[in-house]
């Protein structure tokens, strides 16, 4: 068995810093909706909490500013959305 090395660090409430063997990466989001940027590319996720379904798009390389604006105002929408439910 390979060794393995991953630690998740919350730095605000939806902002976390990812740090692996491999590398580091930020991930931006509520549970169930996350954009995860790092040394790989960037990944979106969507899922539906506790179910274990979730949808994952994965992009190598650096996303357009356009794209990545979009999908961090789709992601701030699931946030105030997921808030406001839990409240």
């Amino acid at each position: 068995m390979g060794f393995r090395f991953f630690r998740r660090i919350k730095i605000l409430p939806g902002v976390t810093l990812n740090i692996s063997k491999t590398g580091v990466s930020t991930s931006l989001g509520p549970k169930g909706a996350k954009l995860t940027l790092g040394n790989k590319g960037e990944r979106a996720t969507v899922g539906l909490t506790g179910t274990g379904l979730f949808y994952t798009v994965n992009r190598r390389g650096i996303l357009p500013f356009a794209v990545k604006a979009v999908i961090f105002v789709v992601v701030l929408i699931a946030a105030a959305i997921y808030y406001l439910r839990a409240v």
